[in-house]
């Protein structure tokens, strides 16, 4: 079955940007390699943000990414035909695209919120989380808040030279408590 996987950069303490949205910082530090972005690429057909990340996209002169089926969650839809904008259920729209006739996984873009809700309707199944060698002091959190306990299992963790730390984790589903008799 297709995954949904969150490919993000966190600053190292935990904020995927700046209050006011900029993510300038992730230019922090200059490499030469892609950390595996390429890679990934390689491995999804559709991408899932929400509105305020596409807005970000969209600055970056970015309309959607090319040769992939592009959703943006969006209470307020616009007409385009770059993008297909979402204003659903995400436990029906998600178990929709896992059935689709694609064979790649589909990479949760972000943002905050709408990780939080993927995560709330059991949705995510793996995070990939290059973790950036700069405090920015405050921002917007990988994950909106909320009173949670999610289990990760660590599936690989990789150290670059320019001080970027890959983390690969697996959601670890909520197994049902055996009843007592």
């Amino acid at each position: 079955m297709r995954k949904i996987i969150v490919y993000i950069a966190t600053s190292a303490d935990g904020y995927i940007a700046r209050p006011d949205g900029d993510v300038s910082w992730l230019e922090l530090p200059k490499s030469a390699g892609d950390h595996g972005m390429g890679a990934f690429f390689k491995t999804i057909d559709s991408v899932i943000m929400g509105r305020k990340t596409y807005d970000v996209v969209l600055k970056f002169g970015v309309e959607s990414y090319e040769g992939k089926k592009n959703y943006v969650f969006s209470r307020k839809p616009r007409t385009t035909t770059k993008v297909e904008f979402v204003n659903q259920d995400v436990r029906k729209f998600a178990e929709r695209l896992r059935k689709g006739r694609n064979a790649k996984d589909i990479w949760l873009v972000g943002g905050a919120e709408l990780i939080k809700a993927f995560l709330d309707a059991g949705q995510v199944d793996k995070f990939i989380i290059h973790v950036i060698p700069v405090f920015i002091g405050k921002g917007i959190p990988l994950i909106s808040p909320s009173r949670r306990l999610d289990r990760l299992k660590l599936l690989s963790s990789r150290r670059y030279v320019d001080g970027v730390v890959r983390l690969e984790y697996q959601v670890q589903k909520a197994r049902s408590k055996p009843s007592r008799k």
